[in-house]
């Protein structure tokens, strides 16, 4: 008997819906990383994609424990001396919360072009709706 190794035919994808409403933004992150990457199905194989879609709603009413809403900062440098650019978690929570969401979610997959194609799986949302309805989504617990 020989391993199962899926590739890009034999992968089926479905569309799974997370609520991150008053959950703590890592743990919500986490999960969805796991869906995206496919380790919850039997069939994962580590150098393929075969990960699912991903809808996370209510990424603006995810909480972060402890102080870190005061002491986490997003940071960005330009590249030109002098160009860091720091913003409080407080402020990127109230103004983009999905970048908040999107950030946790890209450091938990891989640093490669298949970290990338999996990240383009993952749909973010402030509020309680989504547009994707068609693709009949399931809620995960």
């Amino acid at each position: 008997m020989s391993t199962y190794m899926a590739n890009k035919a034999t992968v089926e994808r479905k569309w799974y819906v997370l609520d991150a409403a008053g959950k703590p933004l890592g743990r919500t992150a986490a999960t969805a990383a796991v869906l995206l990457r496919g380790k919850h199905k039997p069939t994962y194989t580590p150098h393929v994609d075969c990960g699912d879609f991903v809808i996370v709603i209510n990424a603006d009413k995810a909480v972060l424990t402890g102080n870190k809403l005061q002491q986490k900062y997003y940071r960005t440098h330009s590249g030109y001396p002098g160009g860091l650019h720091e913003t409080q978690y407080k402020l990127l929570m109230e103004k983009r919360p999905e970048l908040a969401m999107q950030l946790a979610v890209k450091g938990m997959l891989g640093k490669n072009s298949l970290g990338r194609q999996q990240l383009k799986r993952l749909k973010l949302y402030s509020g309680s709706e989504h547009k994707h309805a068609a693709q009949k989504p399931e809620i995960w617990e």
